[in-house]
């Protein structure tokens, strides 16, 4: 089993700079032309290294096999020009148009599409595991979650009664006197009254 640890990097393919690419493939197409593509294989082969496919390994041994037949077919020529037929100097001239025009084409159209891909390189997942994927609901659990989940109903917070601005206040009532003060003052006068009378009889009977 192995521990967490630090996920690994993605081997990435070293690019070269875009010098480098321009100066390399000005010379194979060079050569391929300068050789009446008798060395069109040269790019061939260098193109198979780069990207690694079987395609381009196929049609490098195409490439060879018309390279050489198209050298016997050379040979086989008499060496005065003179000496050889309108058929044959048009087989061997469409023979070495044909050859140049689909090496150049094809090496230079599939050398810059690789090294262009290498500019973007996708993201690295470990081996035996699937890219991860974006998790997106069906409607259907969307909906079954929703009749399933419990609906709260809304709250509803006690609002106070706002006081009205354009209304005056009004003075609060005043306290009316409580009965047990006017018997109290009637007691006083009743003991007042009495007390004057004992002392009015006392009075005459001196």
């Amino acid at each position: 089993m192995h521990g967490y640890g630090p996920t690994p990097q993605q081997q990435t393919t070293s690019r070269p700079s875009p010098a480098t690419l321009a100066t390399v493939r000005v010379i194979l197409v060079a050569v391929t032309v300068l050789s009446c593509g008798l060395l069109g294989w040269v790019a061939m082969l260098r193109l198979a290294i780069v990207t690694r496919r079987p395609r381009d390994w196929f049609l490098l041994a195409v490439v060879i096999v018309l390279n050489v037949a198209l050298f016997a077919f050379i040979l086989a020529t008499p060496d005065d020009p003179d000496e050889m037929s309108d058929a044959a100097a048009l087989l061997m001239l469409l023979w070495i148009v044909a050859l140049l025009a689909g090496v150049i084409t094809y090496y230079l159209y599939v050398d810059i599409r690789h090294y262009s891909s290498l500019r973007s390189p996708a993201p690295y997942t470990a081996p035996g595991h699937p890219a991860p994927v974006p998790y997106q609901q069906h409607p259907a659990q969307q909906q079954h979650r929703s009749h399933h989940q419990p609906q709260r109903p809304p709250q509803h917070q006690p609002q106070r009664p706002q006081p009205n601005p354009y209304t005056e206040p009004t003075p609060p009532p005043t306290p009316t006197p409580a009965p047990r003060r006017l018997d109290q003052v009637r007691a006083e006068l009743d003991e007042l009254s009495d007390y004057l009378r004992k002392e009015n009889r006392e009075g005459e009977g001196r």
